[in-house]
């Protein structure tokens, strides 16, 4: 999620409608007034008799979870990459499967009243952003309406408990990481997104969902690379050179870390490397090498090297300090992470007198913003490098209740039951593929009062909620929080209470 440019750059629209496609080669404008050229098959009584390049007329119900709009043809559901909610749309069939259909949209005959020009002359290119061309307040109201859907598809929920969806006021420049790929092209150097489905990078310098910072030293960091002729590893074979530019950038402190992802350990005139951006970028505090020789699509080797400065950048949220290494995770829109472990605290309804089990910890960060009102705080996590940066954090930030343990929660919080643990609250914050059936399982056999669920996928949430709903627990409320605007993605705290009742 995530990287563009030009916020400024102005496209010319036809007929007051821009459509866009992730093929940028492919893209192209429905000319004014022109009329549909029927072929064979465009008025196909059934729709599984449809033929890719049939042209079919669909009214958009909804936007789907990745950005897409979703309309039915015949009673199959239909995916129009652009197109939008409440919108009648002319598209031509690309893909025709047992369950659903994929169409290019061609043309808007009834225009929705938030559909807007993005500003970002590369969206639908890039991949980074779906929803540009949505106007902010038809984001919120489209980000709400995939929540309810994902509980009314997958929970049986259709009268769901929601809480007013928490914006930003200003929904630009929220990014505090880059993490681009970078290659000579004619001569210049290009650092970017892969575009979709391709090896081909997208230049996406002046990104206008990053912080203006990380974008002023990306382009330092391009200029320094040409001046020196640092080789990139993409010109090389992977042999020897620049890889990848990272740079994050403290808001609160100020500080901004450089990382060049490389094939190998050393670079060609290192030392005049340093000094020039030392030279260019104010607010340096470290520039490291991490290693990464392999063929792969992971950004991070597991070796980094720092040639100047400190190992780590300082940065905070609240009254929480964090000292963060080159690979160190840390939420990439500050502001927002702050309203949703706010939502995550009002959800745990702490006393001081509970204990709280931080299930899917990472590196502590919601543990330890719980731990100053709770007895207890225990986080779970499998990565051990991240439960050393969360004990770390816990000592300098002086959460002197909070624990982090390495494992996985489904394995350590029975043993922990077993020894006469009784957890009051359990906070899971699963990747996008959601919770692990024997931690579902675990949670109705622990039965804490409260679980509060953070998740960054509305249908596996869905899911789970009904697993759980399912087990004796009542869904009290949910609160969406727009944690990356421009992007299809929401974050959703939800509290769910123990009443002992199934919902079976």
């Amino acid at each position: 999620m995530n990287e563009r440019k030009h916020p400024n750059n102005k496209r010319q629209s036809q007929a007051g409608t821009h459509l866009y496609r992730k093929d940028a080669a492919a893209r192209k404008g429905f000319r004014k007034n022109e009329p549909m050229k029927q072929t064979p098959g465009s008025a196909r009584d059934h729709a599984d008799e449809l033929r890719t390049g049939d042209r079919i007329v669909v009214t958009i119900k909804r936007l789907g979870i990745n950005g897409e709009g979703v309309g039915y043809y015949r009673r199959k559901a239909v995916f129009i990459d652009g197109a939008l909610s409440g919108e009648v749309v002319k598209a031509e069939v690309t893909e025709v499967q047992p369950k659903f259909i994929k169409a290019q949209l061609t043309e808007v005959e009834k225009r929705s009243p938030h559909r807007i020009e993005p500003p970002c002359p590369v969206f639908g290119v890039c991949g980074g952003c779906q929803i540009q061309h949505i106007s902010y307040e038809g984001q919120l109201q489209a980000k709400t309406d995939i929540v309810r859907e994902a509980f009314n598809r997958y929970a049986g929920i259709d009268q769901l408990k929601l809480k007013p969806i928490l914006g930003m006021d200003h929904p630009w420049g929220y990014r505090n990481k880059a993490q681009l790929q970078v290659e000579r092209r004619n001569g210049e150097i290009i650092a970017g997104l892969y575009e979709a489905d391709s090896h081909s990078i997208v230049d996406i310098s002046g990104c206008p969902i990053q912080h203006p910072k990380v974008n002023e030293a990306v382009e330092k960091v391009k200029s320094v690379l040409e001046e020196l002729r640092i080789p990139l590893a993409k010109e090389n074979g992977s042999k020897e050179g620049v890889r990848t530019i990272v740079v994050r950038h403290g808001f609160q402190s100020d500080q901004l870390q450089v990382t060049l992802v490389c094939a190998n350990s050393s670079l060609p005139r290192q030392e005049d490397l340093i000094r020039l951006l030392r030279l260019s970028i104010d607010g340096l505090a470290g520039i490291a090498l991490n290693v990464n020789p392999k063929r792969t699509s992971l950004i991070f080797g597991d070796r980094t090297i720092t040639i100047w400065g400190a190992d780590s950048m300082q940065e905070s949220l609240s009254d929480l300090e964090f000292s963060l290494s080159p690979r160190a995770f840390f939420q990439l829109n500050p502001q927002q992470t702050v309203k949703l472990y706010e939502s995550v605290r009002a959800a745990a309804g702490l006393t001081g007198r509970e204990t709280v089990i931080d299930a899917y910890c990472g590196t502590g960060t919601i543990g330890l913003w719980l731990a100053p009102h709770a007895k207890e705080v225990r986080g779970i996590e499998t990565i051990a490098e991240a439960v050393e940066d969360a004990k770390r954090n816990a000592e300098r930030n002086g959460r002197h209740n909070a624990s982090f343990h390495v494992g996985e929660a489904e394995d350590l919080l029975p043993r922990w039951v077993k020894a006469g643990l009784r957890p009051d609250v359990i906070v899971a914050d699963p990747p996008r593929t959601g919770l692990d059936r024997r931690f579902l399982e675990t949670v109705l056999k622990t039965k804490p009062n409260r679980f509060v669920y953070v998740s960054c996928n509305p249908s596996t949430l869905a899911k789970d909620s009904k697993v759980l709903i399912d087990g004796g627990y009542e869904l009290q409320w949910a609160q969406p929080v727009d944690m990356f605007p421009q992007t299809s993605h929401v974050e959703c705290c939800s509290l769910f209470v123990w009443n002992g009742k199934s919902g079976k």
